[in-house]
């Protein structure tokens, strides 16, 4: 009677496991191959790339430092790779506020201006070896100093949690969500969820639920800008042309 319980929970451990490591892949899928439909990244924000990229390498390093669950360092690899791929077919199709065609951006100008609006894939991939290369050698230089090992899985969460704030000024800057995806959100919010819930039960670092409270706190605020801006009546709210 013993061996049921024992073998659902084991399932279920796997299934949320498998989740873990494949969700946070699948939500770019369909947006990687629309950039290929389309031809263009009209409406993507290659910045979403950034956030994911030195997020997921901060954490692949903290994972060194303070161990924690496998499929949470898997679900990292995978997404920088698809990061990457994400990236290369972006600067195929890049958008038509991109005018590569009269002037060259380049990693190497070093132009702070430029930055992240490079011409080539190749430039990506510098930028993504430096910075990996020196954090690498910085963590490798620090790794016995506990607070900087905390530090660093803080810096990697608390930079992933936040990538949902852009969304959130741009629809209080504009008092209006229109062109928005509300079902997006509620996917991130649903695997916010999920994601906070497998942090407690795994028993991660305090790094992780905390951040993960943090995501769903921006999530449920993005999805009240829907209510207050297009669907409660209000005169006092002031749309942008």
């Amino acid at each position: 009677m013993d061996i049921l319980p024992e073998f659902v929970v084991t399932i279920v451990s796997w299934i949320s496991s498998g989740a873990m490591i494949f969700g946070g892949v699948v939500p770019y899928i369909p947006q990687y191959l629309d950039i290929q439909q389309k031809k263009s990244t009209e409406g993507f924000s290659t910045y979403v790339c950034l956030v994911l990229l030195v997020a997921n390498i901060l954490r692949i390093l903290f994972w060194f430092g303070h161990p924690f669950e496998y499929p949470l360092l898997l679900q990292s690899i995978l997404l920088v790779i698809a990061m990457m791929l994400l990236l290369e077919v972006c600067t195929r199709y890049p958008a038509a506020d991109h005018d590569f065609a009269t002037q060259q951006r380049h990693f190497v100008d070093f132009e702070w201006s430029h930055f992240w609006r490079w011409s080539r894939y190749r430039d990506y991939v510098q930028f993504v070896a430096s910075f990996t290369i020196t954090m690498v050698m910085l963590t490798a230089l620090l790794m016995p100093l506990t607070i900087y090992v905390e530090f660093l899985g803080f810096c990697a969460l608390i930079t992933e949690a936040m990538l949902g704030a852009p969304q959130f000024y741009h629809n209080f800057k504009n008092k209006s969500t229109t062109g928005m995806s509300v079902k997006m959100v509620c996917c991130w919010l649903s695997g916010d969820i999920f994601k906070t819930v497998y942090f407690l039960v795994k028993n991660t670092p305090a790094q992780f639920y905390i951040c993960g409270s943090l995501q769903v706190l921006i999530d449920i605020s993005i999805l009240a800008q829907v209510y207050i801006y297009d669907y409660r009546p209000s005169s006092s709210i002031k749309r942008m042309p």
